[in-house]
C-alpha cells in the first residue's frame, strides 16, 4: 500500500484540482474586471451584490473565492495597479533629454488618471462605506518607484564623481510631491487648475527640486541635457 500512495504522488496534483484551481482563477478575474468597470463607470460606493451580478456568479461565490470584502478591495487595488504600471512603466524609463523624461513620464501619470479618475481614487480611501488607508499594495508600489527613481540617482551622481547620500530622500521626496499634489487635486471638485496646468506645475517643481539640490552638489545641468550624457 506505501508503495501505491508514493506512485500516486510522483504523479502529481489530481486533474481534478489543477480544473478547478483554473475555474477559481477565472471567475476570481471575471469578479476582479468586474468591480474595475462598476467603479470606472459609477462610482467607488459599490456593493458585492453589484459586483457580483456584474460578473454573473451567485454573491456566494464571491465569498468563497476572496475572505472577506477586505481581501476583495486590497486584491482589486493590485488589479487597478497593475493595469497602471502597464500603462506608465514605459514612461518611467529615462530618455531623451531630463526635460523631456520628466514632461513625458508626469503627462503619462496624469493622463491615465484623468481617464480613470474614479480607479486612481479607490487607490487612496477605498469606497465611501469602506474606508482604507495605508494598504500595503499602494504604499508598496510606491516604494518600488521611489526605489527605482533612486538608483537612478544613484547611477548619474557615482558617474558625475559625487557621493550617493542624498539619493533615496530625494527621489522619495519627489515621488511624495507628485502623490500627494495629484490626490489633492483629483479629490478637490473646485480645483482651480486644468490636467495641463497641473502637469506644467509638477514638471517645473520636480525640475527645480532635482537642480537646486544638485547644484548644492556642485552639478550643473539643464533641461535640454541628454540624459545618456549623464549613465
Amino acid at each position: 500500500m506505501p508503495e501505491r500512495v508514493d506512485a500516486v504522488t510522483r504523479q502529481g496534483p489530481d486533474g481534478r484540482a489543477t480544473r478547478w484551481d483554473d475555474h477559481k482563477a477565472d471567475r476570481r478575474d471575471r469578479i476582479l474586471e468586474a468591480a474595475m468597470d462598476a467603479i470606472n463607470e459609477g462610482g467607488s460606493d459599490i456593493g458585492v451584490k453589484q459586483i457580483a451580478e456584474r460578473a454573473g456568479v451567485p454573491r456566494s461565490v464571491v465569498y468563497r473565492i476572496f475572505k472577506d470584502r477586505g481581501d476583495l478591495d486590497e486584491q482589486l487595488r493590485a488589479r487597478i495597479i497593475e493595469r497602471l504600471m502597464q500603462y506608465v512603466a514605459p514612461a518611467l524609463l529615462p530618455e531623451g533629454t531630463v526635460g523631456e523624461t520628466i514632461a513625458h513620464a508626469v503627462e503619462t501619470y496624469l493622463r491615465w488618471i484623468v481617464d480613470f479618475p474614479r480607479l486612481h481614487q479607490f487607490l487612496g480611501t477605498g469606497s465611501p462605506s469602506h474606508r482604507t488607508t495605508g494598504s500595503r499594495v499602494v504604499t508598496g508600489t510606491k516604494t518600488a518607484i521611489a526605489l527605482q527613481l533612486t538608483a537612478l540617482l544613484e547611477a548619474i551622481l557615482t558617474k558625475l564623481g559625487k557621493g550617493t547620500e542624498l539619493s533615496e530622500t530625494l527621489a522619495f521626496g519627489l515621488i511624495g510631491l507628485v502623490d500627494v499634489s495629484v490626490n489633492r487635486w483629483l479629490s478637490n471638485p473646485q480645483h482651480a487648475l486644468t490636467a495641463e496646468q497641473l502637469a506644467s506645475f509638477l514638471e517645473v517643481s520636480i525640475w527645480q527640486v532635482l537642480d537646486g539640490n544638485l547644484r548644492r552638489l556642485g552639478i550643473q545641468i539643464e533641461p535640454s541635457t541628454p540624459v545618456a550624457d549623464l549613465q
